[in-house]
């Protein structure tokens, strides 16, 4: 029988993408819908692996299970590494992804784009029972363009050229972008991760 491997996050958009990354793995994977409804975590953590393994150990203690987690977001070279760990939140508390976007092109309104340069930066953390933690780090570089461009991904997605392509990860398939992202990256080295421990 496989063991259950949680994907901690209440973000539908996330789950679904975790799932396509973690597919065919020997490993029961469910979502936080599939359990009873507990209050989020507090993600005060001073970093994207802090805030992961937070969330990791979290909802793994909630249901005692295996679980990942991730914290990611984007980092802004003109902003200072803005909006960083607040990447979610950057436009308020209960704000939308066009909140976010509205705000981060404001900020930007007056830098030139040979002045945007950014990253995308992931932290991938596993919590087993025993608390024991494994994280991975993904990052992709890129630029902020002036408007959104494409209908697929979310956050950040429809403003972020990577390096070396012309379209935004919201203009891409999600094959194309899974193999190049910063969740891309670093849950595919938590997969093989987790193909050397079963």
């Amino acid at each position: 029988m496989s063991e259950i491997l949680l994907l901690g996050t209440g973000n539908k958009h996330k789950a679904a993408e975790l799932a396509e990354i973690l597919q065919g793995l020997p490993w029961e994977v469910k979502c936080l819908a599939d359990f009873p409804p507990v209050p989020e975590p507090v993600e005060d953590g001073d970093t994207f692996e802090d805030n992961a393994i937070l969330k990791a150990v979290y909802y793994g203690r909630q249901f005692d299970v295996c679980c990942v987690a991730d914290d990611s977001g984007l980092a802004v070279d003109a902003l200072g590494g803005a909006p960083g760990v607040y990447s979610a939140r950057y436009a308020g508390e209960d704000c939308t992804y066009a909140d976010n976007n509205a705000k981060l092109l404001r900020e930007l309104a007056s830098t030139p784009s040979e002045k945007r340069s950014a990253r995308f930066i992931c932290c991938a953390a596993l919590t087993k029972r025993s608390d024991e933690t494994h994280t991975e780090t993904g990052m992709v570089e890129g630029r902020i363009i002036d408007a959104p461009r494409g209908n697929m991904g979310f956050g950040y997605d429809p403003l972020f050229v990577p390096e070396g392509y012309d379209l935004t990860f919201a203009e891409m398939s999600s094959e194309e972008k899974h193999r190049i992202s910063h969740r891309g990256r670093a849950f595919q080295a938590l997969r093989k991760y987790l193909e050397a421990i079963r």
